[in-house]
């Protein structure tokens, strides 16, 4: 989460280029409907309050601009090793299993330089599209 667009916080997933393109497109679609992210890292290190429930955010896309509005449906926090199967299902990527899940999370999070370990927070935010915009559109 960075910054405000349009009077909502903004929601940015993965990293920019192909892998932020193609969560965006997930939820698009429908089939990604939650996202993983570290208290430490993706807010207390960033100076970010939690999500709440009700609370409707900016997705950005690649350009920048905004694509959809989302409404939190539910934030969780747990233990890495706790995070359960049907978050990492609704997560929508095509994960095979939940050590699957922990596998590649740990290696995305390993690349932004941070190790994670059983005990690590991880915030699990679920929400649903409530808009979508146009190309182009701000």
């Amino acid at each position: 989460m960075w910054g405000r667009k349009n009077g909502l916080r903004v929601v940015e997933l993965g990293l920019p280029g192909e892998m932020r393109t193609t969560l965006t497109d997930l939820v698009l679609a429908g089939a990604k409907r939650a996202t993983a992210g570290l208290l430490e890292l993706d807010y207390e290190r960033e100076g970010e309050e939690l999500e709440h429930v009700g609370e409707r955010l900016a997705l950005v896309g690649g350009s920048g601009d905004q694509v959809a509005t989302l409404e939190v449906t539910e934030v969780r926090l747990m233990p890495f090793a706790e995070v359960p199967w049907e978050f990492a299902q609704a997560e929508g990527e095509g994960f095979r299993d939940i050590g699957h899940w922990r596998e590649a999370h740990r290696g995305y999070w390993r690349e932004e330089g941070y190790e994670v370990d059983d005990s690590t927070t991880v915030v699990c935010l679920s929400f649903r599209v409530v808009g979508q915009r146009s190309s182009g559109e701000t």
